[in-house]
């Protein structure tokens, strides 16, 4: 097995590689240094008469002013992590939780933490060990950092709490008994290093990226099957039109789709209609602004990815100790908040192009089956789509302008980050569905263009999905039709 050395700056094609090659992690030379060089500094740092240091010596939040005596300072960090471990709702997708524990190891590699060697050693082995934190999605206001998702997933360091191991929820201590490993006793600093931090926001908006850079591909797909299906015009993809606007993503949605359909004999033939309808004409503006917003997304993670978010901070070059306020969610739950909006414009259109392929337009038969009325054909898939379409519009509503005071007034302005991310990644899942119905509906409208085929690849596409999801000829269940149609469309190679 490989090994991803925590060093360097980190990019989403990183973090991309490392979900799927199944890595261990380790830290260079250079990271181990400059913790152990920053830990020894904090230890003489708060050795010295009438040190006081905000949650190393004190209290948290509103408890900030009082002292805690020299000989409970370990105690202090273990009754932190305990009391702030109350996370709840649906358990965090493995994925997340791996992105998780390397985005918390890095930024605690940076140096600046006051953390020691063996706690940042015990989360890369509990890791390569593939003993993964039990996290849940609910409990983060995305401003202290993420506490509670940051509590569950240093429990099991301390040998507290639960893991999943081998895919099963055991309890740490039992799994650390059958493995022999060893718990961390927290030192001074490092509970609070450990909770305070934006890895609960960053890793889902990270995977949320992945997933909607990937999606994009298919939106642009699945749009150009309907164009064919559609017996739309190709003319407004032309370059030229993409030119004078000059927006990249725009410009790149376009290529896609001519790419897509090069070859198609539907594509060459004469029109009778002049103009599509917006769902059809626009798809190079719409997904392209989608791309556009997503990239930008992507250059606030790539930079949060690589950054020290917890507090109080410890500048050995500087001899400081400075608490102040990067654990704050505000920069990711903005940009969250406007990557669930963008996605949400690809579902959005996606089901209004399903909605005019069924719709009994350009020669095709009224939802696409037929005999019907005694058949209903492609009439409810569209109602599937248009209530997951608006399920996105409800979660897309901004979470970034909410906050609630919390610990008696001192954490007076949170950013909502963490529920941004959650629903968030719940608008990306939601669009494969939709574009899987979308998929469904125009592989069934192009049986009804026949002889004419569409581009080889699209006859090629449909060769193979019609292996697994045959022609819609009378009304049958078609729930499953629906699940194969979003796998065989994640298998999908463009």
């Amino acid at each position: 097995m490989s090994t991803y050395t925590i060093e360097g700056n980190i990019t989403l094609e990183d973090l991309k590689a490392f979900l799927n090659d199944n890595s261990n992690i380790a830290l260079g030379a250079d990271a181990k240094q400059k913790i152990t060089a920053n830990r020894n500094f904090l230890e003489r740092k708060i050795a010295e008469p009438n040190a006081r240091y905000y949650g190393i010596n004190t209290g948290f939040g509103a408890l900030c002013d009082v002292e805690i005596p020299q000989n409970q300072l370990e105690q202090l960090q273990a009754n932190l992590v305990m009391s702030h471990a109350c996370g709840m709702g649906d358990e965090v997708k493995h994925e997340v939780v791996k992105l998780m524990m390397l985005l918390k190891a890095k930024g605690l590699s940076l140096g600046y933490s006051g953390v020691t060697l063996e706690a940042v050693e015990k989360l890369i082995e509990l890791y390569n060990k593939e003993v993964y934190p039990i996290i849940w999605e609910v409990g983060s206001l995305g401003a202290s950092g993420d506490l509670a998702p940051l509590a569950h997933l240093t429990l099991p360091i301390m040998g507290m709490g639960w893991v999943r191991y081998k895919g099963v929820k055991r309890e740490t201590k039992d799994v650390f008994a059958e493995l022999g490993i060893e718990p961390v006793t927290l030192k001074a600093k490092e509970g609070l290093a450990l909770l305070n931090g934006t890895q609960f926001m960053s890793s889902w908006g990270c995977y949320s990226i992945i997933e909607a850079e990937r999606v994009q591909k298919l939106a642009d797909f699945t749009a150009a099957v309907s164009v064919d299906a559609f017996n739309g015009q190709i003319t407004p993809f032309h370059p030229a039109i993409q030119k004078v606007r000059n927006h990249k993503g725009q410009i790149e949605s376009a290529e896609n789709v001519l790419n897509f359909l090069a070859g198609s004999e539907i594509a060459k033939q004469p029109k009778h209609n002049i103009q599509d309808p917006y769902s059809f004409r626009c798809v190079p503006q719409v997904h392209g602004a989608v791309k556009f917003a997503v990239s930008q997304v992507r250059e606030v993670f790539e930079r949060e990815i690589n950054a020290v978010t917890d507090n109080p901070l410890i500048f050995e070059e500087e001899d400081l100790i400075i608490s102040g306020g990067n654990f704050h969610g505000e920069p990711l739950a903005i940009a969250l908040d406007y990557l669930g909006i963008a996605m949400s414009e690809l579902a959005s259109i996606s089901e209004r192009r399903t909605f005019q392929l069924i719709s009994g337009k350009g020669g095709l038969p009224k939802f696409l089956v037929e005999d019907s009325g005694l058949n209903s054909g492609m009439m409810i898939p569209q109602y599937t789509a248009a209530s997951i379409v608006s399920m996105n519009k409800q979660l897309a509503t901004p979470a970034s302008v909410d906050t609630i005071t919390s610990s008696d007034g001192q954490e007076d302005h949170v950013s909502m980050g963490a529920n941004a991310a959650v629903k968030t990644y719940k608008i990306v899942y939601n669009i494969e569905k939709v574009l899987a119905i979308e998929f469904m509906t125009a592989m069934q409208a192009l049986d009804f263009r026949k002889p004419l085929k569409s581009s080889p690849l699209i006859e090629e596409v449909k060769a193979e999905y019609r292996k697994l999801v045959p022609y819609y000829d009378k009304d049958r269940v078609i729930y499953g039709d629906i699940q194969v149609t979003v796998d065989f469309m994640r298998g999908l190679k463009l």
